[in-house]
């Protein structure tokens, strides 16, 4: 089970396709979003339940409510926007898929995270030392020549879906 977070990037917008790739690669996923990529995708979200079979979550469930999700074999957080990395990297999990992810390797759950972030949010000295901490947390971030390189304020280059799916292969492996 592929758990596969988006928060409220333009990327997010092309979550059915990505859903349908990793189906493609024989994996079973679930989506989780966090409130604005939720808002984002309001009108999409009965086809994204449609596609997986499961509910999309974006909120906590309450104390004794049971998880409506199958347990995750990994996670991949993608896109990530600068507020939900550097919200994971110093521990603030006002939102489900923040929380899950930050929470994952300690319990042994391969992450992989791809930003998505333009130049001018990632020239910010806090994200680099963000992108550090994920890695330093048994994270696979995704960013640079590895992954997404910051684009310009404006411009939205292709993101790279497929490196990322890719990432999680190798961390099935």
């Amino acid at each position: 089970m592929i758990y596969l977070f988006g928060a409220a990037a333009p990327p997010v917008l092309q979550l059915p396709d990505v859903v349908r790739s990793a189906q493609g690669r024989g994996w079973d996923v679930a989506v989780g979003l966090t409130p604005t990529a939720y808002e984002w995708l309001e009108e999409r979200v009965p086809e994204l339940e449609e596609l997986t079979g499961y509910p999309v979550k974006s909120a906590y469930r309450r104390p004794g409510q049971p998880d409506v999700l199958p347990p995750a074999d990994a996670v991949l957080f993608a896109p990530a926007t600068f507020n939900s990395v550097n919200s994971m990297a110093i521990g603030i999990t006002t939102s489900w898929v923040v929380g899950f992810t930050a929470e994952a390797p300690g319990k042994g759950i391969p992450v992989v995270v791809m930003p998505c972030a333009n130049s001018a949010l990632a020239a910010h000295p806090q994200f680099d030392r963000s992108v550090a901490v994920l890695r330093e947390a048994r994270m696979q971030v995704l960013y640079g020549e590895s992954g997404f390189e910051p684009n310009t304020p404006g411009v939205r280059p292709p993101y790279p879906w497929a490196a990322a799916l890719d990432a999680v292969g190798q961390a099935l492996l």
